[in-house]
């Protein structure tokens, strides 16, 4: 009986010792810990990207590819949609504008909505177009940062879609400081971000480009 009572004390000291380490730790103290000079712009799915992604189809990886850019801004853009018209006219899988469409030579907007193929060749020429542009730009900038943001080909190619190449111009030019953002709040520091590093070699410098269908 007294070996028992031994025993039974043992445990409890030892469940004591154990409860008493858990209990008396102090609290951790986050007061010097401060998210002040961080870039704070992520970029996370709406809920209906989120649903898609679980729905079981399989996309075929693009990765950083001139194929990976254009879808990942398609599918930003319209969702990869060729037929779509938005609430402010904006046209198709690449929500083209109807004065953008007439720059590279598509003035025919019902026959531009009915042809895919004239549509991923618009976003080249646009993208050409554009390049040319940009041309010293993209010289200049690449690779150093504005707003918290690398600075790359891919990024300003996709803020010139968004934007214009002109707005783009004045953001790379006054530091960040000329900003844009159209009727959605979408600006170039976020097509920037969201767009950068991808291959946009195979994008040839036009300065007339135009769009051709036969």
């Amino acid at each position: 009986m007294i070996k028992r009572i031994v025993k039974l004390s043992g445990l409890l000291a030892i469940s004591g010792v154990v409860i008493v380490g858990f209990t008396d730790k102090k609290e951790n103290d986050f007061s010097s810990y401060s998210t002040k000079g961080l870039d704070l712009l992520y970029i996370a799915p709406n809920f209906n990207e989120i649903k898609d992604n679980l729905s079981g189809d399989i996309t075929p990886e693009l990765g950083k590819s001139y194929l990976g850019f254009k879808e990942a801004v398609a599918f930003k853009e319209s969702r990869g949609n060729y037929d779509v018209v938005n609430q402010f006219g904006y046209l198709g899988k690449y929500q083209f504008g109807k004065g953008t469409l007439a720059l590279i030579g598509i003035k025919n907007v019902k026959g531009f909505l009915n042809n895919p193929e004239l549509q991923e060749k618009a976003f080249y020429a646009n993208a050409s177009r554009n390049k040319w542009i940009l041309r010293r730009d993209i010289t200049r900038f690449d690779g150093k940062t504005i707003n918290g943001v690398k600075v790359t080909e891919s990024g300003i190619l996709a803020a010139a879609h968004l934007a214009g190449p002109g707005s783009v111009k004045k953001y790379l030019r006054s530091g960040g400081v000329t900003g844009f953002s159209d009727a959605f709040g979408t600006t170039i520091r976020y097509y920037m971000k969201r767009f950068a590093g991808y291959d946009t070699s195979l994008v040839e410098m036009n300065k007339k480009a135009k769009v051709s269908f036969e």
